[in-house]
C-alpha cells in the first residue's frame, strides 16, 4: 500500500513513516525538503500518483493568526483537489483535541478550518484529534517563565507521547475511513502545572512551577474541559515517567 505522509520529515511524520515502513508499506515522506509543498501545490500531483492513503501531519511555519490560517486553508484545499484527481481512498488529518472549544487560540481556529475543508472533500476521511505532546512541555514551560519561576494554568491536562500519536495514526491509516473524528490522549490526567513541574525536574531545571487558574494557554484562558477529550478516546500507552526516563 502506498501511503504519503504530508509533513513526513517532522516530529510525528518521521515516526509515522518509519512505523509504516516497518509494517511493509510504501511510505513516502512528503515535505518541502523532498520537493513537495502542499501550500503552493508544488510536487503534489507527482507524489500522490498511485497513493492509497494520505496522512497530513504538516505544521505551519508561522503561528501568526493570518499566516497559520492561510497555511492550513491553502494546503488543505490543494490536497483535497489533488487527492480527488488521484483517486486517493483515504485522507487522515491530525488535529487537536479541543480545537472547536478554544476559538481564542488562532492555531486552533486554523485547525478547525482545516477540518472543515477535509470534511467537505469527496475523499473519504478520518480526523484524529490529539492532545498536546510530551515533547512540547519544555517549550510550554519557557512561555510561562517570569521572574525566575514558571507560571502555567492549573486546569487538567492529558498530554501524549509523540510515539503514541504515530502508533494511533498508523492504526487509523490502515483501517477504513471513519468519515468522522476520534480523540487520542495520554494515559494520565493531572493539573497542567504538575506535568510541567515533572518535566522541568527531570531535566534538572530548578525553577519553581506555579499553577494559576488565570494563566493562559497560547494567550487564551482554559479550564478542565478545554484541552482534554470529553467523551471516549483512544489512549496512548506511554506514561510521563517512562518518557522522562528516556531524556
Amino acid at each position: 500500500m502506498k501511503i504519503v505522509v504530508i509533513g513526513g520529515t517532522g516530529l510525528i511524520g518521521s515516526k509515522l513513516v518509519a512505523k509504516l515502513k516497518q509494517q511493509g508499506h510504501n511510505a513516502v515522506a512528503a515535505s518541502p525538503k523532498s520537493g513537495v509543498n502542499a501550500v503552493t501545490g508544488e510536487g503534489l500531483a507527482a507524489v500522490l500518483a498511485g497513493a492509497d492513503v494520505v496522512v497530513d501531519v504538516a505544521n505551519a511555519p508561522s503561528w501568526e493568526p493570518a499566516a497559520v490560517l492561510e497555511f492550513f486553508e491553502r494546503s488543505s484545499k490543494n490536497l483535497a483537489a489533488t487527492e480527488a484527481a488521484a483517486a486517493v481512498k483515504h485522507h487522515v488529518a491530525l488535529s487537536i483535541v479541543g480545537t472547536d472549544r478554544s476559538p481564542d487560540i488562532a492555531y486552533f481556529r486554523a485547525k478547525l478550518a482545516q477540518e472543515t475543508i477535509v470534511k467537505a472533500s469527496p475523499v473519504p476521511y478520518s480526523v484524529v484529534r490529539a492532545t498536546q505532546f510530551f515533547e512540547f512541555l519544555g517549550a510550554i514551560a519557557d512561555m510561562g517563565a517570569t521572574e525566575g519561576r514558571v507560571v502555567v494554568p492549573s486546569a487538567l491536562f492529558q498530554p501524549i507521547a509523540a510515539d503514541d500519536v504515530a502508533d494511533r495514526l498508523a492504526e487509523v491509516a490502515m483501517g477504513q475511513p471513519l468519515n468522522g473524528t476520534i480523540d487520542i490522549a495520554g494515559p494520565e490526567k493531572a493539573p497542567f502545572n504538575e506535568f510541567i513541574a515533572r518535566r522541568l525536574k527531570a531535566s534538572g531545571d530548578t525553577r519553581p512551577v506555579v499553577g494559576d487558574p488565570k494563566a493562559t494557554y497560547y494567550g487564551a484562558p482554559i479550564d478542565d474541559t478545554s484541552l482534554n477529550p470529553l467523551g471516549e478516546a483512544r489512549l496512548g500507552k506511554t506514561p510521563l515517567a517512562t518518557w522522562l526516563a528516556r531524556l
